[in-house]
């Protein structure tokens, strides 16, 4: 651990050997005379508020404010002299380089083997808007944005109690982003939080490029065969409150619009904040109907080549096909190219600007599904039953969730395609299998309340209590 030196000169070229003073234009520093005590100011042009730096140098350069021209003291300076809130001495070069690239601004004084720390920095920073991907018809219109600050204020605004805690980590060696671990003690999983604790401090990563997904993926380790997601995230915070209520901890990152929960349980993913805006046989209804969009989404194409392609009687009976019977080898065509088209088509029509994603998805779905069935590349039946497989998917609560159960489904059509009824069969065993070993964080069970079965948290998830009957202090058990 490098210290600073008692001679300014010195530390003035420590500080542009380890800085990019002079070389990057927005790293900016002044030299000051407070008295007649030298002083050396560096900070990021952006991050600091300039209106009061300018009132705090014209306060330490007054003649009138400065009785004394030698600095002697430089804790009493700083606290009799300095009238801001956040200021803080170090001797750690560490500490300063870290407090500059993260926005706070640093004085060096002459003299003194001890910084300034002076907290008056400021981000740029996006409206707080509701999340696209999370709306809802009734309840708060906010979201979480880039700005970790503004992230847990949303959350200190929502829960006021001394016991709501945050702290904070530095992660990756370059980036040194901030993540911030919230948790209300008393109702958190203590041996989660150290155990947690532990794994930020021995993580080994330059940077979290790709801010929380990066993270979830340093925490969570999983293999190829595991598409269902290990973390659960919002970027609601009346949804991110509710689960800190309950016991669980809130990852917060620096850069992200999100949170990430944990411990993270399947059943996460089939909860929306529009159950509880609305009444509890109408939450209830709507849970239901997301409950079974889930088997519909990964079941019914694959259910539909299965009986159309390799029984006939069957589809005849039931009426499956209008058209007559189409070879099976025409079927597995029709189905994979509709699969595959409109997903393509779901994602250009989501990742294209909010001007042409409407007109796009109407008229889009309109003509490209009638050429297709002129052009004999699909059947109308085909279209139909993957149209509804597409509204399942787009119900479920968790866009990454309804993406696993995309995958999940083009491989059990894949294995009907070539095994049939077997494949069928084998690939739903396969699912099943890859659902179950999917890992979570620590080890905690993926399945909870269902295994170990908690009934009382279990009914709370599978169906919408009014508030006075679903308080955390009276359902939850700590795992």
């Amino acid at each position: 651990m490098r210290k600073l030196s008692s001679q300014i000169d010195e530390n003035i070229e420590t500080a542009k050997e380890i800085l990019p003073i002079g070389t990057s234009f927005d790293m900016i520093t002044r030299d000051l005379f407070l008295g007649e005590t030298r002083g050396y100011w560096i900070g990021i042009n952006g991050f600091c508020r300039t209106e009061i730096l300018q009132q705090i140098f014209s306060d330490l350069q007054n003649p009138l404010y400065m009785k004394d021209s030698c600095i002697e003291d430089i804790r009493h300076y700083m606290n009799a002299k300095i009238g801001y809130a956040q200021v803080s001495l170090t001797e750690d070069w560490d500490e300063i380089v870290k407090n500059i690239l993260s926005g706070p601004s640093v004085l060096l004084i002459d003299g003194f083997d001890q910084a300034i720390i002076m907290d008056v920095r400021t981000y740029p920073a996006r409206g707080i808007d509701e999340p696209d991907t999370e709306k809802v018809t009734r309840g708060s219109r906010d979201g979480f944005v880039e700005t970790m600050l503004f992230n847990t204020n949303l959350i200190r605004r929502r829960i006021r109690s001394p016991r709501l805690t945050f702290e904070v980590k530095s992660v990756g060696t370059e980036s040194k982003t901030d993540v911030a671990i919230a948790y209300v003690k008393g109702s958190v999983n203590e041996e989660l939080l150290d155990t947690l604790r532990k794994k930020l401090d021995s993580l080994e990563v330059t940077s979290l490029t790709m801010g929380t997904k990066s993270l979830e993926e340093l925490l969570v380790h999983k293999r190829w065969y595991n598409p269902l997601p290990s973390l659960h995230s919002t970027e609601r915070p009346d949804v991110a409150c509710s689960y800190l209520m309950e016991g669980y901890i809130l990852l917060v990152v620096d850069n992200s619009p999100e949170t990430l929960i944990l411990p993270c349980t399947i059943f996460q993913f089939t909860q929306s904040p529009e159950d509880y805006y609305k009444s509890p046989v109408v939450g209830n209804y709507f849970r239901l109907v997301r409950f079974g969009c889930i088997f519909i989404s990964l079941l019914l194409m694959p259910l539909f080549l299965l009986i159309t392609a390799y029984y006939p009687e069957l589809s005849d009976k039931w009426k499956l096909l209008t058209s007559g019977r189409i070879p099976p080898i025409n079927l597995i065509f029709y189905v994979l190219i509709v699969e595959f088209g409109l997903d393509l088509f779901k994602n250009s029509a989501s990742l294209s600007s909010s001007r042409f994603s409407g007109s796009l998805s109407i008229v889009g779905g309109l003509i490209i599904g009638d050429i297709a069935v002129s052009l004999n590349w699909a059947t109308v039946e085909v279209l139909f039953y993957a149209s509804i497989t597409l509204l399942t998917s787009v119900a479920l609560s968790s866009m990454e969730f309804g993406d696993a159960i995309r995958v999940y489904r083009i491989f059990i059509i894949l294995m009907t395609a070539v095994f049939r009824l077997w494949g069928f069969i084998g690939g739903l065993i396969l699912v099943l299998l890859s659902v179950i070993t999917t890992p979570t964080f620590a080890g905690a069970s993926y399945f909870w309340p269902l295994y170990p079965f908690n009934w009382a948290a279990l009914k709370t998830l599978l169906l919408r209590y009014p508030t006075y009957r679903a308080q955390p202090s009276h359902v939850w058990k700590h795992r």
